[in-house]
């Protein structure tokens, strides 16, 4: 179906008449055919996020499940959610009765945010000063952060745990947190947000009489806000996350983290399939909390600098 638009000539047609203009059409056809296609590929892409997200929460739901069950029905296997004796608690009650979970928690909370603290403050000065500051060897040294961003941390292993025994931190917090305040990767994205801040505004600030530090502290940081809480929520989740390095440096149980700590919860009767389900559940409970109330933060930092996570 189409329409014509006319238009009145005032020659040859009296006032109030139209008459078609030639090859002046609007195929409404063609755009309700675009329109429909449009649709159907957005019909297409949302099935395909919903698949995606169903196959991410189909094991994570699957672990809830087993972790309440009793030992007898998470032996047996099956597709049952729901065990032949009920859904129960014991798994949780075990795990929370065995160990110190509320002292490795506590040491996993402060331990992630001392890391998560002094990665970003660390992380945002080297940041600004590739970003602001002309200095000799520069550029050789952002292609240095570059580069070490693709080297494997567990290559580092054994290099750090030798540098923490000569400065007797090993079995210490410090030991444990000091290796991971270097992340090359931060470096980088924050020197790219900087990059895209104005400099006329740090010039009206240096006409005002600020200092270098002023100017960072009072202008740049406030206006980065944004991007240091993305790149703080990727730093906690990391940290909480690490199991290698806190399983290797940590010998105390009362020192360990709560990754660590939960594997140490090993029953004498075998394995314990639901309770080994309760521990992962209890170690990603805090991360979920996180992620609940940041997703805006998280999105939009992933959206932002592109990185999602290590």
């Amino acid at each position: 179906m189409s329409t014509t638009i006319e238009t009145p000539d005032p020659v040859a047609d009296p006032p109030g008449t139209a008459r078609p203009v030639k090859g002046h059409r609007v195929v409404r056809s063609s755009r309700m055919a675009g329109a429909k296609r449009f649709s159907g590929l957005r019909i297409v892409a949302f099935a395909a996020l919903a698949l995606m997200a169903v196959g991410w929460l189909l094991p994570f739901l699957w672990a809830v499940a087993t972790a309440f069950k009793t030992e007898t029905d998470a032996a047996l296997g099956g597709l049952d959610w729901i065990g032949e004796s009920g859904a129960t608690a014991e798994a949780f009650v075990s795990i929370l009765s065995q160990g110190n979970i509320w002292v490795w928690a506590f040491n996993s909370l402060w331990t992630s945010v001392a890391i998560t603290a002094i990665t970003v403050f660390i992380s945002a000065f080297a940041a600004y000063a590739f970003s602001r500051l002309d200095f000799r060897g520069r550029r050789w040294m952002f292609v240095v952060i570059l580069a070490s961003i693709v080297i494997p941390p567990q290559v580092l292993i054994i290099p750090l745990f030798y540098q923490m025994l000569a400065f007797n931190l090993v079995d210490t917090h410090w030991g444990l947190i000091l290796p991971q305040v270097v992340m090359p990767a931060m470096v980088f994205i924050l020197k790219k947000f900087f990059d895209a801040v104005p400099i006329e505004l740090e010039d009206a600030a240096r006409v005002d009489g600020a200092t270098r530090f002023r100017i960072f502290w009072s202008v740049v940081l406030p206006l980065s806000r944004p991007i240091l809480g993305a790149v703080s929520i990727f730093v906690f989740i990391n940290a909480w996350n690490n199991f290698l390095w806190p399983f290797i440096v940590i010998n105390d149980t009362l020192l360990m983290t709560l990754p660590v700590g939960l594997q140490t919860v090993i029953s004498a009767y075998g394995v314990q399939y639901a309770q080994i389900m309760a521990q992962a559940v209890l170690a990603s409970l805090p991360l979920i909390i996180v992620f609940l109330l940041f997703q805006r933060q998280i999105v939009k930092g992933v959206a932002t600098t592109g990185f999602g996570g290590q």
